[in-house]
């Protein structure tokens, strides 16, 4: 009966050992493979207002996201050449980068000024920038100056200015090319507009994406994870492709902002999976 029992023991300890082995042999998880689109997917740094940068680039690096539209609070107007390096060197070490800045809200030329040089220092060449409606002919101005493209952020029905794509657009159809929109095709929807319809209508002045999903298309709608709401994802995918749009589809998450990275997961999940899903 010992000799049975020693055995037994013997084979556990070997079986212990072996599945010790697999389990250190067996590869993590592994990153999802590129989309093989002409746009990349992002994300909108305001998505962790509440998380530092160290934070946000584990949640990035968790969900396999590598653009960033950079956030004055993870990077602020007044970090010095030495602080945007440090900045730079983190994320590149996380295999991020920085695409953009913005929002920056402007009420001055002063604060126009500031947030050129800003840009200009942290060496990207778009700003997602919320001018006055009365700054839009120093904005020209000062795009023509940097040769940076200008992409306005659109509210919906929150803020009086730029609720909506046409807004924008009746605002700089008759300014530089370079300035344009960043389609937030919630605040969009909110605002009782087509974000399928205005993306190809505006094609040409749109410079950046920014994706949720919204539970209605008034103010009362609300934004929640990407694919539980009213947008149409599928058709949003093939309007991309339609118009050749090769900028970032950066998610800004509005939902659970104190913990957002289960919302965070499934709503880049989901729209990976819409871009496999639907045809070219």
């Amino acid at each position: 009966m010992r000799r049975k029992v020693f055995v037994f023991m013997v084979a556990l300890l070997s079986m212990t050992a072996q599945v010790s082995m697999s389990q250190q042999q067996r590869p993590g998880p592994q990153p999802a493979p590129e989309t093989g689109e002409k746009f990349k997917i992002g994300m909108a740094g305001y998505t962790f207002a509440k998380f530092d940068i160290d934070k946000t680039l584990e949640t990035m690096q968790r969900v396999d996201v590598h653009y960033l539209c950079i956030k004055d609070f993870h990077l602020p107007l007044t970090s010095t050449d030495e602080q945007i390096a440090a900045f730079h060197a983190k994320l590149k070490s996380k295999g991020v980068t920085g695409y953009a800045v913005g929002p920056i809200y402007m009420k001055s030329e002063a604060e126009i000024d500031r947030a050129f040089e800003y840009a200009k220092r942290v060496g990207v060449k778009l700003i997602v920038g919320v001018p006055n409606y009365d700054l839009l002919p120093y904005v020209d101005k000062k795009v023509k100056e940097y040769n940076f493209h200008y992409a306005i952020h659109l509210h919906g029905p929150d803020i009086a200015t730029y609720p909506d794509a046409e807004d924008v657009w009746n605002h700089v159809k008759g300014l530089d090319p370079r300035i344009g929109m960043c389609l937030d095709i919630g605040h969009d929807t909110r605002n009782g507009k087509d974000p399928v319809a205005d993306l190809k209508k505006y094609k040409s002045r749109v410079f950046d994406v920014h994706i949720k999903d919204v539970t209605g298309s008034t103010k009362l709608g609300y934004s929640l994870e990407v694919g539980r709401g009213i947008i149409d994802f599928p058709a949003f995918v093939k309007m991309l492709r339609k118009v050749g749009y090769s900028g970032m589809c950066s998610l800004e998450h509005e939902k659970d902002m104190s913990d957002p990275f289960m919302g965070i997961a499934e709503s880049i999940g989901y729209f990976r999976g819409v871009i496999r899903s639907v045809k070219k």
